[in-house]
């Protein structure tokens, strides 16, 4: 069975990530793009760029941004149901670059798309 995985950009490649996509609206700092390993860049999926800058990485924020975040995705069905599909086929790992690996969008991201597995 495949799985959903979330790893940061900066963690080494590894043959069970599966199909990677990078999940960030800007190409995270000192990564090569070359050399980054990955399969896809679905800045479609990233959250607003309003979204983003009000939240700012502030884990006290976490929970609202959940929120809003959630509401953005769902008027991202398409984008979604594309992930998805690449999912039931094999392992995919959501790429991200914040520093923060508990509260960030890939963690919410994964959630959602869990639930439509």
């Amino acid at each position: 069975m495949s799985s959903i995985k979330i790893k940061r950009i900066y963690e080494a490649p590894d043959k069970s990530d599966g199909y990677r996509i990078l999940v960030d609206r800007l190409w995270p700092r000192g990564i090569k793009k070359e050399y980054a390993d990955i399969d896809e860049w679905s800045k479609d999926v990233a959250p607003s760029s309003e979204l983003r800058e009000w939240f700012g990485h502030d884990s006290e924020k976490f929970k609202e941004f959940t929120a809003r975040y959630s509401k953005e995705l769902h008027s991202k069905k398409e984008v979604l149901k594309h992930i998805v599909e690449i999912a039931k086929k094999q392992n995919l790992t959501l790429l991200y670059g914040a520093k923060d690996t508990e509260h960030n969008q890939a963690v919410v991201l994964q959630k959602v798309l869990n639930k439509m597995l």
